[in-house]
Parts: structure tokens; C-alpha cells; sequence
């Protein structure tokens, strides 16, 4: 595997060189079958992940209808996928649950290169990852690092670290994701720890520091943190980074922090379930996204990190420069990668509901 300090100075020297849809609740289409004649796709991801004008592209140019369906969080994913496929085609999740998945076995099937003929779109610096390196079951759909984001102009300190959030003087006006794994994590890099710590008593450590953030935050949530910041409700965030980069160009008087210490790192990849119904139509779809102008325009809405060489002359300028992208080289020499932690996944689950629960 890449190291993670080459597979970045690549990706920022080349990238800065440069309908129909059911809602989201609805179930997938059980009935569909492999043929040829099949007519849908059962998409199985984030709320919100893919968008409208990319799906109602898909279907005007093949006309295969999208079924949409979401998950809060990867583990409900995995949740499903090992009771049974439930008839998903096609699946967008995070780097260490899929590596989860491929370690299980028969969750995620092989990949037939063959079938997609915009593979070579692809930047190799997204591929030949710890959770797949040999590229065998996945197709890299976006990237991007958690970051730090504040408001100047009511904040008053100057917030550099992750152990900034816990100043006295940001009480009830934190925002956080609401995810388990980037939380704690952060918590560990405020110690000086890794992200995929396994030391129980460390972890307790972390999770007796952790309460103590509790009476600086305002809210948690999954989708669209970043309003909260918009609006005023809330001066301060830790956030996934389209979520600071949408907050960043609603309002460009915002700070973002590159945390020293070291920062979070993923790449969320689309994958085929074992045994999926329309794989065919999976593969029709896989190659669609793959195309340049259609990368372009899912990373430019999404407003995370763009995995298509391709697509790099189709991004607008707002989106190449925006600071929550783009991050200078010299902060990104301890990035790490949440990975799979095994048995100890129990204890990061006991600190999490300890911490919902205070």
C-alpha cells in the first residue's frame, strides 16, 4: 500500500495542477431480476449523497429507474448487508466498514473491470488502499478530512487544536458529527493518540476526557451540521469536510482549522453487494459516475474530494479553492485512516453511548 504522506503530496500536486428516483425511504426492488430487461437499481447509501441531477442523467440515458435508500451510519449498513443483500445493487460507504465486509466475506463481490469502460478515469493515488489493494471490490467515490470551523467574529479565543474545543468559554456552543469513530478519534488526537487506539485503558482515558466536552455542545447531528454554523445557532464545528466546505462559501469570514496533532483521513467507495439483483444495471451505473463530466459534477455538489483524474477540468474554481478541500501540504503529514479496531470496536461503543447518554 501507498503511504498515506505519498498518496497526498500526488493528489494535491495533480488535482491543483489543473428523474427519476424514489424517496429515500423507500424499499428496493425485490422483484427485479439480472436480465438485461431490468429496468432498476437499487442504491443504498447516505441521505443525500448522490445528487438529484446526476440520478434523473442516469435513468434519461439508460432508462433505468433509481430506487433510493439510505443508512445513517456504516454500522447499520453492515447491519443489513450481513442479515442478507435485501436487494441492494449498489452500496456507497466508508473505508473501514468496507474493510470489515471483505474480511467477512461473501458481502461484497468482485469486481469485473472489464464491464466498466471509463475504469481508467480513476486517480491511482484513491486506489490500492489498506481496505482494498488490489482494487478488487471497489470504486474510490469521494475523499475528504474532518476539520475544525469557527467564527471569528464571536469566538474569542484562537483555535488551532482539538483540545480547544474543551475551553470553558465555547459552553453550549460546539457543534459535532454524530459519529462515533471521528469523535472519539479526535478525542485520542487530542491526547496524542492514534485514532485506532486498542489500549483499554487509554480508551478509558479518552472516554473520562470526552465527558468533560459535554457541556460545550450545543447539538449532534448526521446531515447538514453545517447550517448551525450558517445561521448563528452555533460558533463553532467539527464536521465532515463538504460540510465545512459548504459552510466556508455560505460564509467566507469563517476560520477552518487544520488541527495540529494530526487529522482524520477517509475515502467512501461504491461497491456491488454479493448476490445483487441488477448487476448488470450496477455496472451500467458504476460506469456512469465514472464518466468525467459526471464526476465532476457529483464532487462540485457534494463538495467533497474528487477521486476522477477526468473529471479535473470540469470543477469549477470555486471548488478547487475552497480551504476545506485543499488542504496545504505541510498539514497533512500525520493524517490517518479510521480502520477497523476488532474487539475493541465494543469499547469505542461503550465510551460512544456513555458520552450520548451524559
Amino acid at each position: 500500500m501507498k503511504s498515506i504522506n505519498r498518496v497526498f503530496s500526488v493528489l494535491f500536486a495533480s488535482i491543483l495542477s489543473l428523474s427519476v428516483f424514489s424517496s429515500c425511504t423507500s424499499k428496493p426492488d425485490d422483484t427485479a431480476n439480472s436480465d438485461k430487461s431490468s429496468k432498476t437499481l437499487n442504491l443504498f447509501t447516505w441521505d443525500g449523497y448522490l445528487p438529484s441531477d446526476v440520478l434523473e442523467g442516469f435513468t434519461e440515458k439508460t432508462g433505468v429507474k433509481v430506487n433510493y435508500s439510505n443508512f445513517e451510519s456504516n454500522e447499520e449498513m453492515l447491519t443489513k448487508l450481513q442479515a442478507g443483500n435485501d436487494g441492494y445493487d449498489i452500496v456507497i460507504a466508508s473505508d473501514y466498514i468496507i474493510d470489515i465486509a471483505v474480511h467477512e466475506g461473501d458481502i461484497i463481490s468482485k469486481l469485473d473491470t472489464d464491464k466498466l469502460s471509463n475504469y481508467n478515469n480513476l486517480d491511482p493515488t484513491y486506489q490500492s488502499q489498506y481496505y482494498d489493494p488490489d482494487n478488487q471490490y471497489t470504486i474510490p467515490f469521494s475523499a475528504g478530512t474532518p476539520l475544525i470551523v469557527y467564527d471569528p467574529s464571536v469566538v474569542d479565543i484562537d483555535i488551532t487544536t482539538y483540545d480547544d474545543l474543551w475551553d470553558e468559554s465555547l459552553a453550549d456552543s460546539v457543534v459535532m458529527m454524530d459519529d462515533a469513530r471521528n469523535v472519539i478519534g479526535m478525542t485520542l488526537k487530542s491526547m496524542g493518540k492514534s485514532m485506532n487506539e486498542t489500549d483499554e485503558s487509554i480508551l478509558e482515558q479518552a472516554k473520562q476526557k470526552l465527558l468533560t466536552l459535554k457541556p460545550n455542545i450545543r447539538s449532534m447531528t448526521v446531515n447538514n451540521i453545517q447550517d448551525l454554523l450558517i445561521s448563528g445557532e452555533a460558533s463553532v464545528g467539527y464536521m465532515f469536510a463538504s460540510q465545512a466546505a459548504l459552510a466556508l462559501e455560505a460564509n467566507p469570514d469563517l476560520k477552518i482549522v487544520y488541527p495540529t496533532g494530526g487529522m482524520g483521513f477517509g475515502i467512501d467507495n461504491a461497491f456491488i453487494p454479493e448476490n445483487a439483483p441488477n448487476q448488470n444495471n450496477a455496472y451500467l451505473f458504476l460506469d456512469y459516475i465514472l464518466e468525467a463530466e459526471v464526476g465532476a459534477k457529483i464532487s462540485s455538489q457534494i463538495y467533497y474530494l474528487c477521486p476522477n483524474q477526468a473529471s479535473a477540468e470540469f470543477l469549477p474554481e470555486s471548488y478547487k479553492n475552497n480551504a476545506a478541500l485543499f488542504i496545504p501540504e505541510e498539514f497533512l503529514q500525520d493524517i490517518e485512516f479510521i480502520k477497523d479496531v476488532g474487539d475493541t470496536t465494543q469499547v469505542y461503543d461503550k465510551i460512544w453511548t456513555a458520552f450520548k447518554q451524559s
